[in-house]
């Protein structure tokens, strides 16, 4: 067996909730150039008043648009936004992934046999609930992966004068923008996500095809990053436009969604899809592995700590 072998002892719900967390942040190091990339694309084509997006850089495919960033921008440019995207997913990912597995007992009053439909109302329970506490650094964070790094298009110098700019520029609830399609996104998310790499999983251990080690979580993670990515990303273009939007620009989410079914076709809704995907894929595959890695080796730390001799 890879890695740290399961324990008898279950992980505790803080156990879970620092693990997503801290998961969730080395997988987002690893794959924050691939997330760039995909904001870029998906706001490719988008107006700004009388000013076409079209006009300016053109992106084509992640490679190329990666490429593009670094010749104009400077390889830093990949990681704009990183620090508030770290700070989203310390509060995002601990509640949506950290707490899955205790709502979803919750939701079967303890049964060890959970049915899909509990399944997935813990995962959209959780991931709702992520959103209420995480907007403002997803805000955040996808204003500074649209910007360029340099000129006169840089609309913020920092993650604290984005959070402030924001709050004085569009009011408080500026930071609360696009809070519906994200709530309607990361229900669906985390329902693809955890719901599909649960029952993989799950398939995977009752039919003695691999043992709940490394390559059993590398493949139930990647399934669920493919599954999330053909259900979500329609619901993510949309999110990704209106967080990004100047003020006026759209009045509601569905407005944008309109908006650009009328301007752009049914395809601009999976405008990023290769990008979304292997950001997806692989940021499942780095969090997941990571993650229960991590709820192992926890649980052993606290145990010998319980029982040194």
């Amino acid at each position: 067996m890879v890695g740290f072998k399961a324990t008898d002892v279950p992980p505790t719900a803080t156990v879970k909730f620092l693990g997503a967390g801290t998961a969730a942040c080395v997988a987002d190091l690893i794959t924050f150039p691939l997330d760039t990339a995909k904001v870029r694309l998906q706001i490719q084509g988008e107006s700004r008043g009388s000013v076409r997006a079209a006009a300016s850089t053109q992106y084509r495919g992640v490679l190329g648009t990666i490429l593009t960033m670094v010749r104009t921008e400077g390889p830093r440019s990949l990681y704009n936004g990183l620090v508030a995207g770290l700070q989203r997913q310390m509060s995002f990912a601990s509640v949506r992934i950290g707490l899955y597995d205790s709502v979803k007992q919750f939701y079967t009053k303890g049964s060890e046999h959970a049915s899909i439909g509990s399944r997935l109302l813990a995962g959209s329970t959780t991931g709702a609930l992520a959103v209420a506490v995480a907007q403002p650094t997803d805000v955040v964070k996808v204003r500074f992966q649209a910007q360029a790094r340099a000129g006169a298009g840089r609309r913020y110098q920092s993650t604290i004068d984005a959070y402030k700019t924001i709050a004085r520029e569009e009011g408080f609830w500026g930071l609360w923008k696009g809070t519906s399609p994200n709530v309607a996104r990361n229900a669906i998310v985390n329902c693809a996500e955890l719901v599909t790499y649960d029952l993989i999983k799950d398939a995977l251990l009752k039919a003695n095809l691999m043992t709940d080690d490394l390559p059993c979580h590398f493949t139930s993670a990647f399934g669920a990053g493919f599954c999330t990515t053909v259900i979500a990303s329609p619901v993510d273009v949309v999110k990704t436009r209106y967080m990004n939007s100047a003020l006026g620009q759209y009045s509601s989410a569905g407005h944008c969604a309109l908006t650009m079914l009328q301007k752009e076709g049914p395809r601009a809704f999976y405008k990023g899809f290769m990008p979304s995907f292997l950001r997806l894929g692989s940021w499942n595959v780095v969090m997941f592995v990571t993650y229960e890695q991590l709820k192992r080796a926890l649980t052993t730390a606290c145990a010998s700590r319980e029982a040194p001799f």
